[in-house]
């Protein structure tokens, strides 16, 4: 993953990516600091209004939206078996 510069600035805050695949997860991508430690922190509060702060160990995270995980608020696939279909899609 690339950290965008901007024109305006010399630093630039870090850019975290969400990516939503289709009838899939939603696709978190983190930056990382050049020595590879993590650079921000995230955190998720689900319907249920739980909370939870995402690792940062890892640079690429899918949250689950089937609802069906066994590991919430992370994808584990579920969404393959359950037949799973979004109702809307990102624009």
């Amino acid at each position: 993953m690339t950290l965008q510069k901007s024109k305006k600035s010399a630093i630039e805050p870090p850019i975290v990516r969400l990516r939503c695949r289709e009838d899939g997860p939603l696709v978190v991508e983190l930056p990382q600091a050049i020595d590879g430690t993590p650079s921000v922190s995230v955190q998720v509060t689900d319907h249920h209004r739980v909370a939870f702060t995402l690792p940062t160990h890892k640079s690429v995270l899918a949250l689950c939206r089937c609802g069906k995980s066994a590991n919430r608020p992370f994808c584990d696939g579920s969404h393959k078996t359950c037949e799973f279909r979004a109702g809307e899609t990102a624009r």
